[in-house]
């Protein structure tokens, strides 16, 4: 795989993003920076992609691939042929497209992913 290279010094907030996506329960805050587009992905309590992002991008599993870290709660992921995993804050994970996510518990779910952030709970 070739090495990224940047060619500005630059650092942007997340907390002002470039854009915000705001389907219900869900906080998707986008920054552009170093020719990239990178994302911090805010799931509450009770969050099921199909209960939430699936009402805005219409799809019957989610179609985005994704590559990050999560910081904070726990997710569980199901792939369309059944396999799970579940995601902690401090893994790092990739999930293909074809699945479906739901929060576990009652704390809320940080992750931050390079992947996806482009396209993830964009409106079709």
């Amino acid at each position: 795989m070739p090495a990224v290279t940047v060619k500005d010094l630059e650092s942007k907030s997340f907390d002002q993003p470039d854009e915000k996506r705001r389907p219900p329960k869900t906080q998707v805050d986008v920054v552009n920076i170093g020719g990239a587009t990178l994302g911090r992905f805010t799931f509450e309590p009770g969050w099921r992609w199909s209960e939430t992002v699936k009402t805005v991008v219409h799809t019957d599993s989610c179609q985005v691939s994704h590559l990050g870290v999560c910081t904070a709660g726990t997710l569980t992921v199901q792939l369309d042929d059944g396999s799970r995993m579940t995601i902690h804050a401090g893994d790092a994970y990739s999930i293909p497209a074809g699945h479906d996510a739901w929060v576990e518990n009652d704390e809320t779910y940080v992750s931050y992913e390079v992947m996806s952030a482009a396209e993830f709970a964009k409106p079709a």
